[in-house]
């Protein structure tokens, strides 16, 4: 049986959140799997699988203490999910020169329409309050092709700019 549980934890972001949340993991003699965490907005936010935790009520009261202590958001689903089943990327690229909403999904479209899976995407909103703009770093596997993913944001997002950097090792 699938046994793994994905925490989202949310909250005002100070230094030994994720100190915290794992020593109590641990000390319930928790698997954890997978994880992500990273500034979100100016908050901190946390994706974590876990499992041996028994069912979601016993999983959020093993952590309610550390909930409550630190003004943290928890949510729990039970997926399935499971380890070593992560992806490795074979193209890996920042793209500038979005400046809204649309922009943005011009560009999620752009990369479906050329057959890219995003394995990991991070928008942040840079420039300034008169004018932002959204500056994407995107990992993936690109099944046609880098240049399929450069010809489809060259006629979807005309103002986007896409420069290739070097993927992280397996």
């Amino acid at each position: 049986m699938n046994d793994w549980k994905i925490l989202t934890l949310v909250g005002p972001d100070r230094p030994g959140i994720v100190a915290a949340i794992t020593r109590v993991l641990a000390g319930a003699d928790a698997r954890i799997g997978e994880a992500s965490m990273q500034r979100m907005g100016g908050l901190f936010t946390l994706m974590m699988m876990v499992a041996n935790v028994g069912d979601t009520a016993h999983l959020k009261g093993l952590l309610e203490s550390v909930r409550k202590t630190l003004g943290l958001k928890l949510h729990v689903d039970e997926m399935d999910a499971g380890l070593h089943r992560s992806l490795t990327p074979d193209a890996c690229f920042s793209i500038t020169g979005v400046e809204d909403a649309q922009g943005l999904a011009q560009v999620a479209a752009a990369l479906a329409e050329a057959g890219f899976n995003i394995i990991e995407w991070r928008a942040e909103v840079a420039g300034s309050a008169e004018q932002p703009y959204y500056r994407f770093r995107v990992q993936g596997q690109a099944a046609n092709g880098l240049g399929a993913v450069e010809a489809a944001l060259v006629s979807g997002v005309p103002d986007a700019l896409l420069v290739r950097e070097a993927c992280p090792a397996g």
